[in-house]
Parts: C-alpha cells; structure tokens; sequence
C-alpha cells in the first residue's frame, strides 16, 4: 500500500508538472500549406540572396510578419511572399506565380506568345522601361524603342506594377489587342495598340556581306536563350565556308538572357583567358575560362548600345578585356547582376539575385555599363536599316575591318 502511495503522489506531482509546463515542451503547431510556400521562399532568400544584410535590415523578422498576416488562401500567401522581396529594393529578385514561371521558362526555351519586349525597372527611377523589342515582334514592328518607359497597360498605371505583372498584362492569345501608353524623351507620352503574336526567338541572324576587297560575315544576336551557342556556331562555320576573312557581331539590343549561353559564346571567339568572374556574397570569386580553340582567328568587331544588356555585357567585357575584338557604338545598359530561378512547391518560383559580374579585368559594369573603345552615337534605325548604307555604327565598323584586313 505505501508503495501505491508513493507511486499516486509521483503520478500527481507529474500531472501538474504536465499542466503548467506542458505548453512550453508540446511541439510547434503545423504550418499551414500557404505559410510553407512563405517559409519555403524566405529560406531560399536567406540562403542564396547576394546582400547579406537583406538591405540592412533583420530578415527573420520580416518572416515572423509575414507569417502572422492572415493568409487565407494561395493569394494572400503571394501577397505575403511579394511583400517580404519588396523590402529588399532589388527590382531582379521577385516573385513568380505558376503562370508566369512556365512563361519565363518557355522565354528561355524558344518562343513566347505576346508583343515581344523585354523589360526592366529602372533602379533609379522605379520606372518600367523598355530593354529592347524582340527582333520581327509586333513591337518592334510598331516602332517601341529601347528606353522607351511604359506608362500605362490596357489602361493600368505602371508605377506599382512589377516586371511579371506588367509582362503578364501584355501576354495573351495570338491575334489580341493590347493598349501601351509610352513616354518617350522629346516627346508626348502616346498610346499604341499592338496585336498580340507567337514570337520564335530565333537568336541569330547571319549573312556575308561584300564590301569592296572584305568578306565581312555579319552575325546579329538578339538573345542569349538555350539554343543560341550552337546556332551561333553553326553560322560562323557556314559563313568560313563562304569565305569570310572579319566579322561583324551585333549586340545592339540585345538584352541577355541565359548566362551560361553568354559564356558559351565567349569560348567560340576565344583561344584562351577568362570570360567572366562572378562574385557572391561571402566575396568568393569563381570564373569560367575558355580554353580554344577558337572557331576563327578573323578580326572582329562588336556592336553595342544602351539595348545591349546582362549577358551581351559578359560577351562584350569578355572579348573587350582579351584584347579579341573592338567595341563599337554606345554604352551599354549596366545589368551586372546574376539571378537564379528556384521553384516553390506549389509550381510558383523565385528569381534571386544570387552573385554579380566581374568582366575579366575585374570590372564591375552594373548601373555603370561598358563603354566601346570607339563610341559612335546613332539615331535610331528600321529592322530594315540594319547593316546596312543607312546603319552608320555598322559603317563604321565596316571600315575600321578595311584597315585591319589590309594593313
């Protein structure tokens, strides 16, 4: 019996221990499906994100308040998760709904359905500008510029847009309409309705152009997607053939794309040296070298304006600092920072800002761009003007491929 005893008393004193205590041991509540897609994209920022002071801020508590808002649906946790990226102040590093992330992939895969602009926020101003309209696009086609800003979509201020919302406005079915407001230096914001297209982004355009004793080999980029180092080595190998003694790469308007595409690209012109550094956040500095051989040793000269961004930088640092080709036109745009997609649970994603670029002779080019070794301004031209009597950066560069050819 006094063994029964002593076991109830101990049995007692564990049961209040239990009860006043208990709370403090129990597990943590389950997380809902949408805090778990915000959980999910604030361990990817905190792991991967280039600044790690997350713009001088403590980023654990930006999870704690977007976890204590009410998210009641896969919306509101969207919300959520665009609220945390937004503190930030990166206009690359954003959210993607599952739409708009299948939409980017495709972007990079090939072909697109919409009016063919590439975009971006500028840093400075917060305003939506364009990079460059897609080359044959129904854009380019109603005479969008790059620079050009973006004011309104089908009626809708810009200002408070992002670069997936805006894009995902100006999609849509193929033979559709959709209204752009655009503000233009010199001139009167105007409205232009443009229809709707499927886009095939073809990157290269190549063709051999005979200029009195040369064999210039022209080759336009107009973007860096999956396919673009093969088809870009498959023209240089057709235009050899043909007989081309210099080449011509155009960059003009080019605004990037796929990294790794632009460092394949470099290698095809390089012999040896690096391509580019890239630097994170602990300031580890990796590179990727091009170790030849090339696929020819003609001389070479690059073309470039403010359209020219992100990866076209990389090619053009690259063969700017190996000495391999002359820069030619104007500065570019000044996109030196890497992002990288990451996938939710839910098929959403990230694109996360994750290093910056160094060109070879470790200059850094983001908000700053690359300036030509000859800089020579132009009005700008039709699609049907390039390359051609009308076209003076190309001209230009026609002659100086003349001295170097004959001297």
């Amino acid at each position: 019996m006094d063994n029964l005893k002593v076991f109830r008393g101990i049995l007692s004193l564990l049961m209040a221990f239990w009860l006043a205590f208990g709370s403090f041991c129990s597990p943590a509540a389950a997380l809902t499906d949408e805090q778990k897609i915000v959980s999910q994209a604030w361990r990817i920022v905190n792991r991967a994100y280039l600044d790690d002071t997350f713009n001088h801020q403590n980023w654990a508590q930006v999870r704690q308040k977007a976890l204590k808002s009410r998210l009641k649906d896969r919306d509101t946790a969207y919300e959520a998760i665009q609220g945390m990226l937004k503190t930030l102040d990166d206009p690359f590093t954003r959210f993607l709904d599952p739409r708009q992330y299948r939409s980017l992939q495709v972007n990079t895969s090939g072909e697109l359905t919409g009016v063919g602009l590439q975009i971006a926020l500028n840093p400075e101003t917060g305003k939506l500008e364009v990079v460059t309209p897609i080359t044959g696009s129904p854009a380019e086609k109603a005479g969008i510029q790059p620079r050009d800003r973006i004011i309104k979509i089908e009626g809708k201020p810009t200002e408070n847009l992002t670069l997936d919302q805006a894009a995902s406005l100006m999609r849509g079915r193929v033979g559709t309409a959709v209204s752009l407001v655009i503000d233009r230096d010199g001139t009167a914001p105007k409205e232009i309705s443009i229809i709707r297209d499927r886009i095939t982004l073809n990157p290269v355009i190549a063709k051999l152009q005979k200029d009195k004793q040369n064999n210039i080999g022209y080759i336009r980029l107009t973007q860096f997607n999956a396919n673009a180092p093969s088809e870009l080595a498959r023209a240089v190998s057709e235009l050899e053939e043909k007989g081309a003694d210099s080449y011509v790469l155009d960059l003009r308007n080019n605004p990037g794309g796929l990294l790794q595409a632009g460092i394949e690209v470099a290698r095809l012109w390089l012999d040896s040296g690096i391509v580019v550094y890239t630097v994170n956040r602990q300031g580890i500095q990796g590179n990727f070298e091009s170790f030849g051989p090339a696929l020819t040793q003609d001389p070479l000269v690059v073309l470039v304006n403010q359209g020219t961004a992100s990866a076209s930088e990389i090619l053009a640092g690259a063969l700017q600092d190996n000495k391999r080709a002359t820069l030619l036109g104007e500065k570019t745009f000044g996109k030196g920072l890497i992002q990288s997609l990451f996938e939710l649970s839910d098929g959403s994603g990230l694109a996360v800002t994750i290093a910056k670029y160094e060109t070879p002779n470790h200059r850094d080019i983001n908000k700053l761009g690359i300036t030509p070794d000859k800089v020579i301004s132009s009005e700008p031209i039709t699609i049907n003007q390039v390359a051609t009597s009308d076209d003076v950066q190309y001209q230009a560069a026609v002659k100086l491929l003349e001295s170097k050819v004959n001297s």
